[in-house]
């Protein structure tokens, strides 16, 4: 019968008064567990580590896109608005905002809603027709909810993908749950 003794050294979390302990992948193997705390002393910490019950790993979604052509080397790909239009976006990681053409506003039935001055990529400072939109959803991750500016290029900005990790594949590009 194989024995574990697991000893923590200084593992605990606090947070709001409540001690979490953090136990490693192998926890479920224990039998004696014991803690060393910050004043030096052991606590027997085996009661717990026996009720302990492991949680699967979080399962990160990842959502894809299909690169369907490049501009200037940076990816373009279908996004679809408010559950019904879709068009051509450029995927844009310095862009802090999702910008949408005239056409494509006039198309949506954007209604701006003011304006906002923003500075483009040749650093002068410009002000752009402000709207909200009710959905931006590429290859199942979605965005409810949310401005977007009217600007001579449609970039994907980081308004919507700033909660995802992106990967940008030869021919997709993957966007990672965090």
């Amino acid at each position: 019968m194989r024995r574990t003794i697991l000893l923590l050294f200084k593992t605990t979390l606090t947070v709001l008064g409540i001690n979490f302990i953090a136990l490693p992948a192998n926890a479920q193997e224990v039998e004696s567990c014991y803690m060393i705390n910050s004043t030096g002393a052991v606590v027997n910490l085996s009661q717990l580590c026996k009720n302990y019950q492991h949680l699967p790993p979080t399962t990160r979604q990842v959502f894809t896109a299909k690169i369907k052509r490049r501009y200037g080397g940076t990816p373009v790909i279908d996004v679809t608005f408010n559950n019904k239009q879709k068009f051509e976006m450029i995927l844009d990681t310095g862009a802090t905002q999702t910008t949408i053409t005239e056409a494509m506003a006039n198309h949506l039935g954007l209604v701006p809603v003011g304006s906002q001055i923003v500075q483009v990529a040749s650093g002068e400072a410009v002000s752009l027709p402000i709207g909200r939109i009710e959905s931006i959803e590429v290859g199942g991750a979605i965005l409810r909810d949310t401005q977007v500016l009217v600007a001579p290029l449609p970039l994907l900005g980081q308004n919507f993908f700033s909660r995802y990790d992106l990967t940008i594949k030869q021919d997709v590009v993957e966007f990672h749950t965090r």
